[in-house]
């Protein structure tokens, strides 16, 4: 069963990113499966919350720059539309280990938020209907539930379509 929590201080960079900020924000914490397919999936099962309102946090270079892109888990990143939204002709997925590096975080754990370098940011267009949306607090099992205009304000993020079935 998912446990909430409400504003706790401290906990994750992202987390402590977000009370910093005196954003709103709840946390769903859950028990991660190590052996499960998909995370983003597994956090939509174990929080029964509609999977198009989960986002995934991918990590890209974009004209070799890293480049967060928050799309969600129902779909998959369309690199073309990612260099498009930010001006750019190429786009890759990035090697994990600069992702892990650079953001400080661990795969399946990456957040949009608190980055050790905060990356340029691009959230699929599909959030926007949502009064709330989920992406990971920073570590596998923990999500944290906010408005997509907090999480767009928070990372300076651009908006765009960037997912395809």
């Amino acid at each position: 069963m998912a446990k909430k929590q409400r504003k706790t201080a401290g906990g994750t960079p992202a987390t402590t990113a977000l009370t910093a900020a005196g954003a709103p924000y709840t946390l769903h914490a859950y028990e991660h499966d190590p052996a499960a397919p998909s995370y983003g999936e597994e956090a939509a099962q174990a929080l029964g919350v509609e999977p198009g309102r989960v986002f995934k946090t991918l990590v890209a270079e974009v004209d070799g720059q890293l480049t967060v892109a928050v799309v969600p888990v129902t779909g998959q990143l369309d690199l073309k539309a990612l260099a498009s939204a930010l001006g750019g002709k190429r786009a890759v997925m990035a090697d994990p280990a600069a992702a892990e590096r650079t953001t400080g975080y661990v795969r399946g754990g990456i957040s949009p938020l608190g980055q050790r370098r905060a990356l340029r940011t691009v959230l699929d267009a599909s959030s926007s209907p949502h009064a709330t949306i989920y992406v990971s607090a920073g570590r596998r099992g923990l999500e944290v539930e906010l408005a997509p205009g907090v999480l767009t304000k928070l990372t300076s993020a651009t908006v765009a379509p960037l997912a395809r079935p």
